[in-house]
This record gives structure tokens, sequence and C-alpha cells, in this order.
């Protein structure tokens, strides 16, 4: 298996242990890999009046996974996330926040809420 499926293969693993730990927590998934021209989000989950736009990194070491997720990344989900609302207009008046959930070999996923903001 090439290098770049084993990595597709980690993130997907990654993002599906990211689900669960939400779906533990109270969160009810409402996307996942959400695409839109702006750019992409991991997982949309809402928890009572909270709509969280959620970046999942998966890496060797847990600093490695913090540092992974940039600015401009970080303007691209927001700008996603813009689009993802004004499509649903029923979401417009929850409070939204960007976490992030960092995943590592043989360590529990660590939850990170409201990892950045914008603006």
């Amino acid at each position: 298996m090439s290098a770049r499926r084993q990595a597709r293969a980690r993130g997907r693993l990654a993002e599906a242990a990211a689900a669960l730990l939400l779906r533990l927590k109270g969160y009810r998934i409402l996307e996942r890999n959400w695409r839109s021209p702006a750019g992409e989000i991991d997982i949309v989950a809402r928890r009572r009046h909270t709509l969280a736009f959620i970046e999942v990194k998966h890496r060797t070491a847990m600093a490695e996974a913090g540092e992974a997720i940039a600015g401009r990344q970080r303007l691209r989900i927001a700008r996603a996330a813009q689009l993802y609302v004004a499509g649903r207009p029923a979401l417009a008046s929850l409070d939204a926040r960007f976490d992030a959930i960092l995943v590592v070999p043989w360590r529990p996923p660590l939850h990170i809420r409201d990892a950045w903001r914008i603006g």
C-alpha cells in the first residue's frame, strides 16, 4: 500500500474515533467530510445551542498534531463554515465555534473546544 493510501486510511480512522468521542460527549454529528468551494470541514456537530466545526488531525506526537492546523487552513475552514451556515438558516442562531480533535497512536483522542477564533 502506498504511503498516501496509508495516510488516507489513518485519517479516516482518526475521524471515526473523533466522531465516536463526540457522540459519547453528547454531540450529534451533522456532517462528516463536508466539502464546499471554500474548503472541507472534517466534522460538523451540534450539542444543545452550539454548532462545532471540527478539524481532526492525526500525527505521531500530540504537539505535532496541534501545530498542524495553520493560519491559512483555519481561514479556509472558517469560510467553509460560513457557507455551511448560509445554506442552513435554521442553524444561524446557534453559537458557532471551531474545535480540534488531535489523534495520536496509543492515546485517547484529545478534544480541544474553541481551539481558535477568527476575527
